[in-house]
């Protein structure tokens, strides 16, 4: 028969084939359509009615604290301002009134992004996510998801595109305990919805995006996200001609106010619910959604102990001494962390003096420059890459530089522009690594970080725990030495925690446990690497305990038990940090200054009436008061080191030879020193003012003493280049 198929086309189907398929899978889809729309309706609200509270639980079990009581008050439509619904509509989805209650193309190209790794995206319109917050829940589920898709259809059929937008102002959640417009007015502006500018309310629309992120009060390190996300909103309403572009160009962010946590959250027990949530949804353990539905238990790895001897250290030696008549004792703020190395378990965090007095967290915040804390960095660097210094010479820590004062750094042979001052103009001459890390020598460091290369310091900071989007991280060039970064106290524990390690990097964990209807979550994988070798890690822990032994952090010594760490102090004394372990235990404590009504950083000169807050004083004390406390009834451990080739007999400085190689210094030129001032306080109440409060004024910039070459770094004086401030201005660490 010649309609018969022979030979290989037998195999293939033939067309009637392909289109019954075709048409067969059309009719499945469209059935699956249609009974899904008659199946599923519309059903009771549940919002956030149903939240449950989440208890948090110290690591033996015992209660910290309780999450969940929630903050409402519907508005109609009526009462927010046309100007802040357009925001909203500009920040989430701009063709609302137009388009239809699902978006199948966007809804498929959210799911390849997230598949492919481009970022968790939603592609739902106002009618999905307001579905979701008003009739169903948060789980991330097909069910969950099906459901929704089929009750915005059915919605936006039954109810005006008004009423769904109204609905989703007042079901939106905002950050602050807050759920909807009104709830969020109140607590960021202080005002009604009604009342709203409009900057305020794109604003609380850039909130909708990342709520707890997106506080800016809170999060002051996340301040260029924050204003990012603020100006797309309003490029959107320009875009879609809402906003004309000079009134769009007159609009300044409005900075909000600060929040006022619940009682349930005074003290301690805000900061480390907050510490505890960003770290299960930074970790895609839960979603910020999800668990803000409640419900759960959550085990810390917080002990209660050295929590209660966290916090005793600090109002010991620094907030019992405070008197409210010194103005500059207003400014004070502390930070702690404290990691267990081995484990990588935070076992205490210290946020401020009372989250509902104090909201921005100082353990967390990541907006203070590190100071000289940052230099172990560097170190570890130039021995974990073999690194030589200029003459060819293997860094080690008896290598010995020229510690002389604003002496030009070089990089290959030429003069790089970047020679920044040693602390009180100090010249050292020939000194030796070891004791430029006692002394805090900038001159030594600042080259040390040329020798070693910028690109490489900062490749091993950030397999040491730093954050690689931290700021001033990757842009500070030479000065990246000098601690200009700005990690937060966590994240150095993290780096001090691996240095302890002997350079064995573990990601700490905050979470021990999370429990729903008596079923586990599974928690992630904290897979162990390796940052730098241990003879890196080990050759640092050297020096480091040269510097509690003789250095700039004697203070540590009062904790009883061989240590290492490292001062630093921050940009015109406006933070002074020491950071430290044993082998059992890595502490970092920071004093912060910042003024309480415009949350500006100010320097703590004349503060608990000493003329000058630096590492090896409050920080070193609160440290080794603490560390004494933490680990009281443990053994005595001493540290097991395998040093690098050269570096196991340190002899002292030579003096008067002009063979040493390129000087660095490494800490800000006119920053305090960190050698300790502070006497042992005695526990009678704050220090009295004196009449005249010490106060001293920071040293003059000297003009630079050569002009920069064009080899790299070349700086240019700019007001708005952050090196070459920095370049005459930094002091001691």
């Amino acid at each position: 028969m010649s309609g018969q198929r022979t030979g290989w086309r037998r195999v293939l189907p033939t067309w009637r084939m392909v289109l019954g398929t075709v048409l067969l899978f059309l009719l499945l889809i469209v059935g699956g359509l249609v009974a899904g729309y008659l199946l599923v309706g519309i059903p009771p609200a549940n919002s956030a009615a149903k939240a449950q509270s989440t208890v948090y639980l110290y690591s033996d079990g015992s209660e910290l604290a309780r999450d969940g009581e929630i903050n409402r008050q519907n508005v109609t439509l009526s009462q927010v301002p046309k100007s802040v619904q357009q925001a909203v509509l500009a920040a989430e989805d701009r063709d609302f009134y137009a388009e239809s209650a699902v978006d199948p193309a966007a809804m498929l190209r959210a799911a390849w992004n997230t598949v492919t790794g481009k970022g968790k995206q939603s592609g739902s319109t106002i009618t999905q996510q307001y579905v979701k917050n008003y009739y169903l829940g948060q789980e991330q589920t097909v069910t969950r998801k099906a459901k929704e898709f089929f009750i915005a259809i059915k919605l936006d059929r039954e109810v005006s595109k008004d009423n769904i937008l109204e609905g989703y102002l007042n079901s939106s959640y905002y950050g602050r305990n807050a759920y909807g417009i009104q709830a969020a007015a109140q607590s960021y502006y202080g005002r009604n919805a009604d009342q709203l500018t409009l900057a305020q309310g794109a604003y609380l629309a850039t909130l909708l995006n990342a709520p707890s992120a997106y506080d800016i009060t809170a999060h002051p390190g996340n301040r260029a996200r924050v204003l990012a996300r603020w100006n797309y909103v309003l490029d959107g309403m320009v875009k879609q001609k809402w906003l004309t572009k000079a009134d769009r160009a007159a609009l300044e962010f409005p900075m909000p106010k600060a929040a006022k946590p619940s009682a349930g959250l005074s003290g301690q027990r805000g900061y480390l619910v907050e510490t505890v949530k960003n770290y299960l949804t930074d970790n895609k353990i839960l979603d910020e959604d999800t668990l803000r539905a409640g419900g759960y238990r959550i085990t810390t790895t917080i002990s209660k102990k050295r929590q209660n001897a966290f916090v005793k250290a600090v109002n010991t030696r620094v907030m019992d001494r405070l008197d409210d008549s010194r103005k500059v004792d207003r400014y004070v703020r502390a930070g702690g962390a404290s990691i267990d190395p081995a484990s990588g378990r935070v076992v205490a965090l210290y946020g401020g003096i009372d989250y509902a007095k104090q909201f921005v967290n100082g353990a967390t915040r990541s907006d203070y420059q590190v100071g000289s804390t940052f230099k172990p960095i560097v170190f570890a660097s130039a021995v974990q890459n073999n690194s030589t210094t200029q003459d060819g010479a293997r860094i080690t820590p008896n290598t010995v530089y020229d510690g002389t004062n604003k002496r030009m750094t070089i990089s290959h042979g030429s003069r790089t522009g970047f020679a920044p001052a040693n602390e009180d103009d100090r010249s050292y001459g020939p000194i030796t690594v070891t004791e430029a890390t006692d002394k805090s020598v900038n001159a030594v460091y600042a080259q040390m970080g040329m020798d070693v290369g910028p690109g490489k310091v900062k490749a091993t900071a950030v397999d040491l725990g730093i954050p690689a989007r931290t700021p001033s991280l990757a842009s500070s060039q030479g000065a990246i030495s000098l601690g200009t970064a700005t990690p937060s106290v966590l994240d150095m524990a993290q780096v001090y925690a691996t240095l302890a390690h002997h350079g064995t990097h573990r990601p700490y964990t905050l979470v021990d446990k999370v429990t729903k209807s008596e079923e586990d979550l599974e928690l992630p994988e904290r897979e162990e690497t390796t940052a730098v070798p241990r003879a890196a890690a080990d050759t640092t822990t050297s020096i480091l305990r040269s510097v509690v032994d003789g250095g700039t952090g004697t203070a540590a010594q009062g904790a009883g038990r061989p240590a290492a760490g490292k001062t630093g102090t921050a940009e015109e004394d406006k933070a002074a940090w020491f950071a430290g372990y044993t082998p059992d235990l890595a502490t970092v404590v920071a004093v912060l200054g910042q003024n309480p009504e415009s949350a500006a950083q100010e320097p703590l000169y004349g503060a608990g009436g000493l003329s000058r807050v630096n590492g090896g004083d409050y920080p070193a004390q609160i440290w080794a008061d603490y560390t004494a406390a933490a680990l009281n009834g443990r053994p005595v451990r001493d540290f097991d080191l395998q040093l690098e080739a050269g570096a196991e007999s340190v002899s002292p400085s030579p003096s008067g030879s002009d063979s040493a190689s390129p000087g660095v210094s490494d800490s800000p030129s006119t920053g305090p020193s960190d050698s300790p001032t502070l006497p042992t306080p005695t526990p009678g109440g704050p220090t009295p003012p004196t009449d005249q409060p010490p106060t001293p004024t920071p040293p003059t910039p000297p003009a630079p003493t050569a002009e920069p070459t064009n080899d790299f770094p070349t700086f240019e004086p700019q007001s708005d280049d952050l090196e070459q401030r920095l370049r005459w201005r930094w002091g001691g660490g």
